[in-house]
């Protein structure tokens, strides 16, 4: 019985930790949005993602508002959007999104975390040459037809469209735009009346590096500890 209530209990700690750090990560996403194009959802395209986002983690309404309101303080931190690239353990290609107020602590603590997990950090265009920068929107697939839909969102820069898995593990319809037409997708499915789980900018590998069992968990276990860092935002590889 004690082991059953352990193994709860550091399951529960776990769901905690992650939810901490996206709402962390949601946080300074709406800061870096609200200062950049004002408080306002209704005007503010980037503001109105983050908030999106929000709700597909359950960040309660409370906490996004007194974000925005952090933001539009005179005290508030400025963060510093900075991508750092290199390769873990078995040659397998990492990208780093930060948002920090000192890069000096950041590279630091990431240099640090590549050399422990017998990886290395690189200079800039070492790895991202291997990704490519593409919008995600995931849906809700209930009451869309999937063929129609895929038609009338080319225009809008739709490149791939599929299945995928959600923030619990549900169905999601995940669609693909360019970097460049994320905006364009964002409009066009608003124009629609389709509001989506979440939209995200993320790193895409074009290719993927396969590694066995033991060699994999090595590098996972490097990712896991770059997303633990209080600056990283984001974390892509290409480990298949």
């Amino acid at each position: 019985m004690g082991r059953i209530f352990e193994v709860r209990k550091a399951t529960m700690f776990a769901r905690w930790d992650k939810m901490a750090k996206q709402f962390s990560r949601i946080g300074k996403e709406i800061a870096i949005a609200v200062k950049a194009g004002g408080p306002d959802p209704d005007t503010n395209p980037a503001l109105r993602r983050c908030m999106q986002n929000a709700k597909s983690v359950n960040m309660p309404k409370d906490r996004v508002e007194a974000a925005i309101k952090r933001a539009m303080g005179k005290e508030m931190v400025n963060f510093e959007e900075i991508l750092y690239e290199g390769y873990g353990p078995h040659g397998v290609a990492i990208l780093t999104e930060t948002a920090t107020d000192n890069p000096t602590r950041t590279v630091a603590n990431l240099r640090a975390h590549f050399n422990k997990g017998n990886g290395s950090l690189g200079t800039s265009g070492s790895v991202s040459f291997q990704f490519r920068k593409m919008g995600v929107f995931k849906l809700k697939p209930e009451g869309l037809k999937e063929e129609e839909l895929e038609l009338e969102l080319i225009d809008a820069g739709l490149e791939e469209m599929g299945e995928g898995s959600g923030e619990n593990d549900e169905t999601v319809l995940v669609l693909r735009t360019g970097f460049s037409d994320f905006g364009n997708m964002q409009k066009a499915l608003e124009e629609k009346g389709i509001i989506p789980i979440s939209a995200e900018l993320e790193w895409i590998p074009g290719t993927t590096v396969q590694l066995p069992e033991d060699q994999a968990q090595e590098v996972l276990k490097l990712v896991d500890k770059l997303e633990q860092d209080e600056d990283v935002q984001k974390v892509f590889h290409n480990l298949q």
